[in-house]
């Protein structure tokens, strides 16, 4: 499961395996976590780049409500180490029609679980760094990811192994947590997730782009499915399936189509229609 800072996370559509993040109370510029030690949000920074490419660094609690980072460059590029199967890359978005840099395959995979969340409007790849000082030492992180969601807060991702994270970032992430609750964000410590709905999203992700919206087949499509049966009989219904696939795929990723992605799809799969807006698809 990925578990967010807050609460509405029980409720989120992405799942998988993850880390759960220290519980986080208090109000004002002081956060307390289920440790009892404090944080005081009021004393991080944010350091980020304009969209001249330019340093800045300002309050946290003041830029989290000002600053569009999603629009920002990256606070720094992930480097491309030779001989390492890992490297970075592009994922292009349908959420925003931008492309979204990745540092890894992990990342990647995050990418497109957000990428297909509905709550999610915008996606940004490490465009902030938080810095603070603690214990008289001075500390910071930037966080691999960055979603804008519908209701305009941010929720800030990284991406952790099987085994959990690291010690450094695990002592990292209460300091990054306690900052995103103080500013209404949420913060994911994302582990593997499925490996079947990621290959379920793999499969839809390629089908994405506009081009393969139903366009004047929705009425026809959204009708063929208004009552749950499998997927194959309604394509069959509505004409050549090399031209209606397509389309049924790309309702699935964006959601008008409604199907289990934690059961291996195929041509029998029980499909239905999601909402009522199908129609604006």
């Amino acid at each position: 499961m990925i578990i967010d800072s807050r609460q509405e996370a029980a409720s989120s559509p992405l799942s998988g395996a993850g880390c759960r993040i220290p519980e986080l109370r208090g109000t004002s510029g002081t956060v307390r976590c289920e440790d009892d030690t404090a944080v005081d949000v009021s004393r991080i920074d944010v350091r980020f780049r304009d969209l001249l490419g330019c340093a800045c660094q300002a309050p946290w609690l003041e830029a989290a409500q000002d600053v569009v980072f999603e629009d920002v460059p990256a606070v720094r590029p992930f480097p491309v180490r030779h001989g390492r199967r890992a490297a970075p890359g592009w994922w292009w978005s349908s959420t925003t029609g931008r492309l979204v840099a990745y540092g890894s395959g992990v990342m990647r995979t995050q990418l497109m679980l957000l990428d297909q969340d509905p709550a999610v409007v915008a996606l940004a790849c490490r465009p902030m760094e938080l810095v603070w000082r603690e214990g008289g030492e001075q500390g910071g992180h930037a966080p691999q990811l960055m979603a804008r969601l519908k209701d305009g807060t941010g929720l800030l991702v990284d991406c952790v192994g099987r085994g959990g994270p690291y010690a450094r970032l695990a002592k990292r992430a209460r300091v990054v947590a306690a900052a995103a609750q103080a500013a209404g964000w949420g913060y994911r410590l994302a582990g593997p997730p499925d490996p079947v709905m990621v290959a379920n999203g793999r499969w839809l992700a390629g089908y994405r782009h506009p081009r393969y919206a139903a366009g004047a087949r929705m009425p026809a499509l959204a009708e063929a499915f208004g009552s749950p049966r499998p997927a194959v009989e309604a394509v069959r219904e509505l004409g050549d399936p090399i031209a209606v696939w397509p389309a049924v795929f790309h309702a699935l990723w964006r959601g008008v189509l409604r199907v289990r992605l934690d059961e291996p799809l195929h041509e029998r799969v029980i499909v239905s229609l999601a909402r009522q807006e199908a129609n604006t698809a």
